[in-house]
């Protein structure tokens, strides 16, 4: 039986990949995996379900007429601060874990492609670094056949010629950012439930890690 739910261990944990490499069925199973063991989490995603977030998500399916890449970069960064501002750092606040399908590095990724890194960069340098980001690496063909299989409508970057492009990114990215965060990489082609428990287990140990980091803080003020 799931012990109480344990406030105060606070910390976000991003979910990351290309379209089709699992980031939302990981992201769902690591939230009930997390409740499971009583600490108490919160899943989110990207583009986020607030007034930015539902333009972006019609935008992606079509719904608009086509908007160019720095117009989009913008409409990102401006949802990722709505999300921070609306819905994450409420979360954080009250002591909850944090699960988000997706952060700033899909926009340098994505938005990348098209624009130059570093404006995309400093558009989000605002936004909260993530403590522990997990990328679920997936070769874009077999991306491309698990949406086929899906039978999910085509989004705006869904080309398989894109996907390899921006599957290039997020090794750039990833590599760029190694020094700076948390990143742990994980072979997304394995089956569900071994990626699942792949991410289960870098994320306590995450939160673990974090734990012992705040204890000594508390003993340095001590």
């Amino acid at each position: 039986m799931a012990s109480r739910q344990q406030s105060g261990r606070a910390a976000l944990i991003v979910l990351e990949g290309i379209d089709g490499a699992g980031t939302t069925t990981q992201a769902q199973r690591l939230v009930r995996s997390l409740d499971g063991r009583g600490v108490a989490a919160h899943l989110t995603r990207e583009p986020s379900d607030g007034p930015v977030g539902r333009l972006l998500r019609e935008i992606l399916a079509g719904r608009h007429a086509p908007t160019d890449a720095t117009t989009l970069s913008l409409l990102f960064a401006a949802d990722r601060a709505d999300h921070i501002q609306r819905e994450v750092e409420p979360a954080l606040a009250a002591g909850r874990v944090v699960v988000s399908d997706r952060w700033y590095h899909s926009s340098l990724a994505y938005q990348g492609a098209g624009e130059e890194r570093a404006w995309i960069a400093e558009l989000n340098r605002r936004a909260r670094r993530p403590d522990l980001t997990i990328y679920l690496r997936v070769a874009p063909e077999v991306a491309a056949e698990r949406r086929a299989a899906s039978r999910r409508p085509d989004e705006l970057f869904d080309a398989l010629a894109l996907q390899r492009q921006i599957a290039l990114g997020y090794g750039e990215v990833m590599a760029e950012l190694a020094g700076r965060e948390r990143i742990e990489i994980v072979d997304g082609e394995q089956p569900v439930e071994r990626v699942a428990e792949l991410c289960l287990a870098m994320a306590l140990a995450a939160l673990e890690s974090q734990s012992v980091r705040q204890q000594s803080r508390e003993v340095a003020v001590e």
